[in-house]
């Protein structure tokens, strides 16, 4: 593989890793900032556990969803590291 390919290889590389990365902030922050902070009045009309809504992704739920982004993506990217043959060899 040339150097330019090598170059524009890691572009791709960094530039999917950038796109992943900004989806997943994107979504923390709609669940944390939104559900916990702007939409609260509309949320607390129900309830989970009996808590209301917004309590609960103010307090739980926006925890409960970085854990889940940072599962997505570890997953993910092994998946990008393999497309891109990156990986660790372990």
């Amino acid at each position: 593989m040339s150097e330019e390919q090598k170059r524009d290889n890691a572009q791709a590389y960094w530039q999917k890793n950038v796109r992943l990365m900004i989806g997943l902030l994107v979504v923390w922050f709609v669940v944390s900032f939104g559900c916990g902070i702007l939409f609260v009045d509309e949320l607390n009309q129900f309830r989970i556990g009996g808590y209301k809504l917004g309590f609960w992704f103010a307090q739980q739920g926006s925890i409960y969803t970085f854990l889940a982004i940072i599962f997505i993506y570890a997953f993910q990217m092994r998946k990008l590291d393999r497309e891109f043959g990156v990986e660790d060899d372990e």
